[in-house]
C-alpha cells in the first residue's frame, strides 16, 4: 500500500469532542482527487490505522479535511488524535476509498447525519449544492454544542436545506426519522451515517417506505448482532499455497493468518472498510460486515477476514 505524507496545517475545535484537522500536501504535487462519502486510512501513531471520511472541499487538490470524535473508551486512534496530533505534524495516510458513493443522478436526496455521521454528508450537501441538485439535509445531535460544522451549515449556500434536530429523546428521534422519511420520491436516495442506534433505527424507517436500492448508508462498526453472533470452529484453506489452517471459536480468519505470518491487507478490523475483502473459491461465507453490498453476500464469493467466518466446516480462501 502506497502511503502520502502530509503536514497537520490546521486543527480546529469543531464540537464537543470533535476535532477538525486540515492535513497539507507541501511543494508542487497535488493530492488524490476524492468524491463525497470518501475517506482515507491515517496512520495514527503507534501502529494504529483509522478511517476518516473526508469532510473537506475535493476541488482543492492541496488539502483535505477530516474530523475525528474522542470516543470513551477509544481503540486508541481518537485517543491519539486528539491528544497527541497538533498543528505542523507530520503524518501518513492512504489514498482516498469510497466506499458510500453519491448519486449525483437521483432526483432528489434526503442527508441524515448523527453526531460525527456529519463528516460524510457534509460533502455530499456541498457537492450537491455545487451542481444544483435537490437534496434536504438532516442532522442530529445531543445538544449545540455537540454539533460539528454548525456554523459552516448555518451560513452556507445551502442553510435553507439543513434541519438540525437536537436534544432529541429515542422516541422523539425515531418519530421524526419516521416523518422525514414517510414519502418517498420517484428516483431519489437516502444517505444516512451516524452511531449504531441511529443507524438501525433509520434504516427501519427508510425500509418501511424506501426501495432497498435506494437506501444508502455507513456504519461506524459492524451490526452488534452480526458481530456477536455465536460462533464455532472452522478449517481455512488457502488454495494458492495449499496450507490448511484451524479457526477456533475465540479466533478470525485475520488473526490465524497473521499467527502464521501470512500476509493479508486489513485496517479496521470491524468488517467496515473493505480493506480485507478476500476472494472465496469454495464455501460459504458466514457475512458478519457491514461492509459488502447484498449482492455481494448473496454470491458467496467474497467475505471480509476480520469479522465474517465460514458458514459450514470449511471455506477456501484466493490466498
Amino acid at each position: 500500500m502506497t502511503l502520502i505524507n502530509v503536514v497537520v496545517e490546521k486543527v480546529t475545535q469543531e464540537a464537543e469532542g470533535i476535532r477538525s484537522f486540515v492535513l497539507a500536501k507541501k511543494g508542487l504535487f497535488k493530492l488524490p482527487a476524492y468524491t463525497p462519502g470518501s475517506h482515507i486510512d491515517v496512520h495514527c501513531g503507534e501502529g494504529i490505522i483509522r478511517q476518516y471520511s473526508l469532510c473537506g472541499d475535493p476541488d482543492d487538490r492541496r488539502h483535505l479535511m477530516i474530523a475525528v470524535r474522542q470516543v470513551a473508551p477509544s481503540r486508541g486512534g481518537s485517543d491519539l488524535m486528539h491528544r497527541d496530533v497538533a498543528a505542523g505534524d507530520r503524518l501518513e495516510i492512504g489514498a482516498p476509498r469510497n466506499n458510500f458513493p453519491l448519486d449525483e443522478a437521483a432526483t432528489h436526496s434526503v442527508l441524515l447525519a448523527a453526531g460525527i455521521g456529519i463528516t460524510p454528508i457534509i460533502a455530499m450537501a456541498d457537492r450537491l449544492h455545487a451542481i444544483g441538485g435537490s437534496f434536504k439535509l438532516h442532522y442530529f445531535s445531543r445538544a449545540t454544542n455537540h454539533t460539528a460544522f454548525r456554523k459552516r451549515l448555518e451560513q452556507g449556500g445551502y442553510a435553507d436545506r439543513v434541519t438540525f434536530h437536537e436534544g432529541l429523546d429515542v422516541q422523539s428521534t425515531g418519530q421524526t426519522l419516521d416523518n422525514i422519511l414517510r414519502q418517498p420520491v420517484e428516483g431519489g436516495q437516502v444517505y444516512m451515517c451516524g452511531p449504531a442506534p441511529f443507524m438501525d433505527r433509520a434504516e427501519t424507517a427508510a425500509k418501511a417506505h424506501w426501495p432497498q436500492d435506494a437506501i444508502n448508508l455507513e456504519r461506524f462498526a459492524a451490526k452488534p448482532a452480526l458481530a456477536g453472533a455465536p460462533a464455532k470452529p472452522f478449517t481455512v484453506e488457502l488454495a494458492r499455497s495449499g496450507v490448511t489452517l484451524q479457526v477456533a471459536a475465540g479466533e478470525t480468519i485475520l488473526d490465524v493468518l497473521e499467527a502464521h505470518e501470512i500476509d493479508a491487507a486489513f485496517s479496521c478490523e470491524q468488517g467496515v472498510c473493505g480493506t480485507c475483502v478476500c476472494d472465496v473459491v469454495s464455501g460459504q461465507p458466514d457475512h458478519r460486515d457491514s461492509f459488502l453490498s447484498g449482492h455481494q453476500r448473496k454470491s458467496g464469493r467474497v467475505m471480509c477476514l476480520c469479522v465474517s467466518r465460514a458458514a459450514g466446516e470449511k471455506i477456501v480462501l484466493d490466498i
